[in-house]
């Protein structure tokens, strides 16, 4: 990928000296769509060039084809254009790619969406840029630490994770249900647990064994987890990795169900697919460019620098549900659903016990989805079969 991107950045030199950027995505191995030049939009200001980075491709049907999704519903707002790069790891190099960007591209917006890319990457290169606005996906942005041209945004999509925990409870018969997660961050658990507590409460005594994979796509680990998984009687199982492609295919032909992850994953699993958690970033992408253009700013205070919200706010949804889930499961699934919007349904309310017994919400507190103790949430819930590390 070095090669792949040092040769982006000679190409692109070259198409800037005859003004023919257009070819670019024809000349690099790095995904870039609309001509990254700075042209006049019908209200006679420059076009708004964002850049948006992925970990992985594009169409993974996963993490990164969710932001992707997101990407190409802000390309079709008036005066604004993308430009996109793929497959950049977690390392230096999503630096370099942010600074070709900014230099070469003139991207003054950029969300490089993986979670890795936050510390130290995106903190260095934003201070080298001030006046460029950069937004990740699931940092936790710190006032009196981080730049003030940094930003984080994140969805609470642990609430479709809850419901989906219902539909799994509803539908399997032994009450065994896994998860199969790529690291144990705070995000991550947190989709462990509410599914686990979203299962529990319909079923008491139903369990998650979680597997580890150690990182975001190893689909050969994601396979044998899902296997593992299967050979021990679970007959439910979702995830959380960057592709849950492989996760989903292979419960479908284990003959068990599935639920998905970060986007529709139901024409994978005909027969299995129940549900899934997916995001809906072309919600919180309008609205972060709707705002820059109308001349608001992360350095400005503007726009928050900490930008959350679940199914009230459109952040997230739920996948259609599969052929097999009852109608009882779906009325459970939507009564939930319902009593999280309107606020009657806190899914952090103790008390609560982690899966050592011991209690980390006490009787008669509740967590609501602000709460800083999630964000940094470092436990598996009662019910979760597994060890964090």
């Amino acid at each position: 990928m070095k090669r792949a991107t040092l040769y982006r950045r000679q190409v692109l030199r070259g198409l800037l000296a005859i003004g023919a950027f257009s070819a670019a995505s024809r000349l690099t191995g790095c995904a870039t769509s609309n001509a990254p030049t700075a042209t006049q939009s019908p209200s006679g200001n420059k076009d708004l060039l964002v850049g948006f980075i992925y970990v992985g491709p594009k169409d993974d049907y996963g993490y990164n084809q969710a932001h992707a999704e997101g990407a190409a519903a802000i390309a079709k707002l008036p005066g604004v254009k993308i430009v996109e790069q793929a497959n950049v790891p977690e390392t230096t190099e999503v630096q370099e790619a942010m600074r070709n960007m900014i230099e070469q591209d003139k991207a003054t917006v950029l969300f490089p969406t993986s979670f890795g890319y936050f510390d130290p990457h995106i903190l260095e290169i934003a201070t080298d840029f001030p006046e460029v606005q950069f937004f990740h996906c699931g940092g936790l942005y710190q006032e009196d630490k981080h730049p003030k041209n940094v930003g984080s945004y994140f969805g609470y999509i642990d609430e479709a994770q809850y419901l989906a925990g219902i539909i799994a409870a509803h539908m399997s018969k032994s009450g065994k249900l896994g998860f199969v997660a790529a690291k144990p961050i705070p995000q991550v658990l947190r989709n462990i647990n509410s599914f686990t507590l979203g299962a529990r409460s319909i079923r008491p005594t139903a369990t998650t064994q979680v597997v580890f994979t150690g990182d975001w796509s190893l689909p050969i680990k994601e396979a044998e987890a899902t296997n593992s998984l299967a050979d021990q009687g679970i007959d439910v199982i979702t995830c959380h990795v960057d592709s849950p492609k492989i996760v989903v295919e292979t419960t479908e032909k284990r003959g068990i169900y599935s639920c998905g992850y970060h986007s529709n994953l139901s024409a994978l699993a005909p027969k299995g697919f129940l549900t899934g958690a997916e995001w809906n970033w072309a919600t919180v992408y309008t609205e972060i460019a709707t705002q820059i253009q109308s001349g608001k700013t992360l350095m400005n205070a503007d726009i928050p620098h900490l930008l959350r919200g679940g199914f009230k706010e459109n952040f997230i949804k739920l996948s259609n549900y599969g052929p097999a889930v009852t109608d009882v499961a779906k009325k459970s699934a939507e009564e939930a659903k319902d009593k999280i919007v309107n606020g009657s349904l806190v899914i952090y309310s103790g008390e609560i016990k982690d899966n050592t017994g011991k209690i980390v919400i006490p009787k008669g507190k509740k967590l609501d989805q602000k709460a800083i103790e999630l964000e940094s949430m470092n436990w598996l819930v009662e019910g979760v079969v597994g060890k964090i590390g």
